[in-house]
C-alpha cells in the first residue's frame, strides 16, 4: 500500500526545531514489510498536502497531532479525504481523546490509533488490504455502521531493539534549522537528527500525561543506540544530535556506559544536545564529565519551580533543590552549557513562590531558562484536579501550547492574571536586567539577521501587559 505519513503546520510556533521521529518509526516498519511510504512535514514543505498526494498516489494518509495541532489535523485529513484517501489519525491528543475524533463533526477522520503505532499501523494496513482482521488491529477505534468500535489496546513494544531506526532518510533534512536557535544563534545549514535512546518515564510529575509510551521505561540496548548513532554520524553526516527521551539517564550505569562507547567508537565528533530536561536525580560529577567527552555540549534541566512545597507536594517531581544545585555544578564543572526549564502557575501558586522560582533561575544562572506558563492537559493530574476545584477556560485546542502567553484556567485563592504577570517578569529579570545577558543575545549574528522575530518576542516576553491576556473564556 501506498501511505503518507503527515504532520501538520501549525500556526501556535513559528518554526519546528526538529524532525517529527515517531513518523520516522512508523514509516520504517512500514518499509521492512513491504509498503511504499512517504512523509510530510506541513511545517517545512513547500507544496500543499494536496500536490503530494496527487504525485505519490497515495491511498492512506496517517496523520499525527499533538493536542495544540488537532484542528491543523482534522484539516489535513479534510483535504486528504477529498481526494479519496483513507484517513487514520494518531498521536497523543488522539490517545487522550480517541472518540472525538470519530464523532459526527468529523466525517474526514475514518479510523483513530490510540498508543503506541508501530505494531498497530502494521496490523491496520494489513486489515485495510484484507489479510487481517479489522477487529483484532491493537488500539483501533473505527466506526462499524452507526457505533464506534474499540479494539483491545495497543502493546507497548517490550524489546526497543526490535524496531528498525527511524526512516531518517525520508527527511528533508536540509530544510530544518538547529535544535536550539535561541543558545546557538540560526544555522539554517544545520543536518540536526534527534534520536531516542529509550521510552517511557515511572515518574508521576502533575503535568505529564505520557499517553504513548507510558510510565514503563523501556531502554533500548546500547549496542543497538550506538548503531543508529553511528549511522547519523558516519553515513547520514550529522552536525547536531539531540537526544529525545523523557528521561535517558534513568540508569546511571547505562547512561555512562552510552558515553563510554560513544568515545571508544570515535562518534563523539558530532556535538550533542539533550532537548529534554535530563532528571537531576540520577546524575553525578562523572556522568557529566563522560558526556562531554562523549561531544555533549548542552544539557536541559526540568527544574520546575524554586519553592519546595510547591515542587513535592503539587508538581510531585521527587527531587530536591539541592539535587537540582548539584546538577548544575556538575555539568558547567564538566564545561558543558546548561538550560533550566521552570513552570510559573501549577495549582495553589502564589506571588510568593513564584518570586521563588525567579530567584532559583537567577541563583542557577543556566545559559538558557525556558519559563513556561502551566498548561492542563486532558490525561493529567493536573486537568483533573482544575476541572474538580477550578475552571478551565481554554476552549480550543490552540490555547494549549505551551508556547502561548496566556493564562488557561482558575481556581479559588489563585490569579490567572498574576501568573501571566510574574511570567514576563521572570523573562524580565532573566534577560533584559542584566548587562551580561543583553550583550550575550545583542552580539549573536541572528539578533540582527532575524531583527522581526527578536522584536516581537521582545514584546512578548519584556514589556508588561496593562490588560493582561487570557485565555478565551468558555461561554
Amino acid at each position: 500500500m501506498r501511505v503518507l505519513l503527515a504532520s501538520p503546520e501549525s500556526e501556535v510556533w513559528t518554526s519546528r526545531k526538529h524532525i517529527p521521529l515517531g513518523l520516522g518509526y512508523l514509516a520504517s516498519v512500514l518499509r521492512e514489510n513491504g509498503h511504499q511510504v512517504g512523509i510530510y512535514d506541513a511545517a517545512i514543505e513547500d507544496e500543499t498536502v494536496e500536490t503530494i498526494i496527487r504525485r505519490g498516489s497515495y491511498e492512506l494518509i496517517g496523520i499525527t497531532a499533538v493536542t495544540p495541532l488537532i484542528v491543523d489535523a482534522w484539516n489535513m485529513a479534510r483535504k486528504a479525504k477529498a481526494l479519496g484517501l483513507t484517513t487514520v489519525l494518531g498521536g497523543p491528543h488522539l490517545t487522550l481523546m480517541p472518540e472525538e475524533s470519530l464523532s459526527a463533526e468529523h466525517p474526514e477522520v475514518d479510523y483513530v490509533i490510540q498508543g503506541e503505532a508501530e505494531e498497530s499501523i502494521i496490523e491496520f494496513v494489513n486489515a485495510l488490504e484484507g489479510r487481517y482482521p479489522m477487529e483484532l488491529v491493537h488500539g483501533l477505534h473505527w466506526r462499524n455502521g452507526d457505533e464506534i468500535t474499540v479494539n483491545a489496546p495497543a502493546r507497548l513494544v517490550p524489546n526497543l531493539d526490535d524496531i528498525p531506526y527511524p526512516a531518517h532518510d525520508l527527511f528533508k533534512i536540509t530544510r530544518y534549522t538547529n535544535l536550539q536557535p535561541l543558545t546557538d544563534g540560526l544555522d539554517t545549514k544545520a543536518r540536526a537528527y534527534t534520536i531516542m535512546t529509550s521510552r517511557g518515564c515511572p515518574y508521576k510529575c502533575t503535568y505529564c500525561s505520557k499517553p504513548i509510551t507510558g510510565s514503563t521505561w523501556r531502554p533500548r540496548s546500547v549496542d543497538n543506540v550506538i548503531g543508529e548513532w553511528r549511522w547519523l554520524v558516519q553515513d547520514l553526516k550529522a552536525t547536531e544530535i539531540g537526544m529525545t527521551d523523557d528521561i535517558w539517564n534513568l540508569k546511571l550505569d547505562r547512561a555512562k556506559e552510552l558515553c563510554r562507547r560513544i568515545i571508544a567508537e570515535g562518534l563523539n565528533t558530532v556535538p550533542w544536545v539533550t532537548v529534554h530536561g535530563m532528571k537531576v536525580n540520577h546524575t553525578d560529577a562523572e556522568l557529566f564529565q563522560l558526556m562531554k567527552q562523549a561531544g555533549c555540549k548542552r544539557v536541559g534541566f526540568g527544574v520546575e519551580s524554586g519553592d519546595p512545597t510547591i515542587l513535592r507536594n503539587v508538581i510531585k517531581k521527587s527531587q530536591s533543590l539541592d539535587q537540582v544545585r548539584n546538577a548544575f555544578k556538575w555539568a558547567r564543572e564538566a564545561g558543558l552549557q546548561t538550560m533550566g526549564f521552570f513552570i510559573f502557575g501549577m495549582p495553589q501558586e502564589t506571588e510568593e513562590t513564584m518570586e521563588k522560582t525567579i530567584q532559583f533561575a537567577l541563583e542557577l544562572d543556566p545559559d538558557l531558562a525556558n519559563f513556561m506558563l502551566a498548561t492542563p492537559y486532558p490525561g493529567t493530574e493536573m486537568y483533573d484536579v482544575i476541572n474538580k476545584y477550578g475552571n478551565i477556560f481554554a476552549n480550543e485546542w490552540e490555547d494549549y501550547a505551551i508556547q502561548s502567553d496566556k493564562a488557561r484556567f482558575t481556581m479559588p485563592d489563585y490569579d490567572p492574571e498574576l501568573v501571566v504577570k510574574k511570567w514576563k517578569e521572570a523573562y524580565r529579570r532573566f534577560y533584559l536586567y542584566r548587562p551580561k545577558r543583553v550583550w550575550q543575545k545583542v552580539s549573536k549574528k541572528s539578533f540582527w539577521t532575524d531583527l522581526p522575530s527578536t522584536v516581537s518576542n521582545a514584546v512578548r516576553f519584556f514589556i508588561p501587559d496593562k490588560n493582561p491576556t487570557l485565555a478565551k473564556k468558555s461561554a
